[in-house]
């Protein structure tokens, strides 16, 4: 069954282009144009995937993404946002309240699938998981269940967020470069896409760490990546 993506787009235009890309990669496109009715059909229809401008007339690509990752039914479904602002606050903050990703418009729309695609890839691989469980210290990650557990308290983490850590824990020990954590860990690394790694380790040490100030779990090795240690 072909996965059902969801466009938010006020604009025609970019509506149109997505839907053909889309749809002639196999994907069934569905189509809102503002807010409302964005949730009313992420509720009846629960796409595998959103697409979402950050402008739109009435709840921006934000406010969408905060109703999506409340919803524990929902929570999981990964989202790219779209947006016409080039400040990296804006796109920092549309990953630090849970999207998975960003697209800088104007925009090649092959480069939009690529990334659906590997967004969906990635959420199937993790559904279907070699492991059940990684335990390291206080942290025990449920693969199959998409569940992070901290000293047996659940934390909820972005679909990005699941599988940097899980990336992370697997290799516990080992100092994984920036390359590295981009491609097996979000699917594909671009150039530029730096800074995309930097705020979902921050919002992971938010999450994870006793003191995100001083990380003891998610170490960073400057000038090369990070490292998982068992915070001793």
């Amino acid at each position: 069954m072909a996965h059902k993506i969801l466009v938010v787009d006020d604009d025609n235009a970019i509506v149109k282009l997505l839907r053909r890309y889309l749809e002639q990669d196999g994907y069934n496109v569905l189509v809102a144009y503002e807010g409302v009715t964005a949730v009313q059909m992420i509720r009846r229809e629960r796409p595998d995937l959103l697409v979402l401008d950050l402008m739109l007339p009435d709840r921006d690509g934000y406010d969408l993404t905060r109703f999506v990752r409340a919803d524990k039914q929902l929570a999981t479904t990964p989202i790219i946002m779209l947006t016409a602002r080039v400040e990296d606050v804006d796109k920092i903050l549309g990953l630090e309240l849970g999207a998975d990703d960003y697209v800088t418009k104007p925009f090649n729309p092959r480069e939009v699938v690529a990334r659906v695609r590997a967004l969906l890839r990635r959420s199937q691989w993790l559904q279907a998981g070699e492991a059940d469980l990684l335990t390291i210290g206080p942290l025990r990650l449920d693969i199959r269940r998409h569940e992070l557990t901290l000293a047996d308290e659940p934390i909820g983490l972005t679909p990005t967020e699941f599988s940097l850590l899980k990336h992370l824990m697997e290799n516990a020990g080992h100092t994984l470069t920036r390359d590295e954590l981009l491609q097996n860990a979000l699917g594909y690394a671009y150039a530029g896409l730096g800074r995309t790694l930097d705020t979902h380790i921050r919002n992971l040490r938010q999450k994870i760490e006793p003191d995100p100030r001083q990380p003891r779990l998610i170490q960073t090795v400057y000038a090369i990546g990070y490292r998982f240690t068992d915070g001793r």
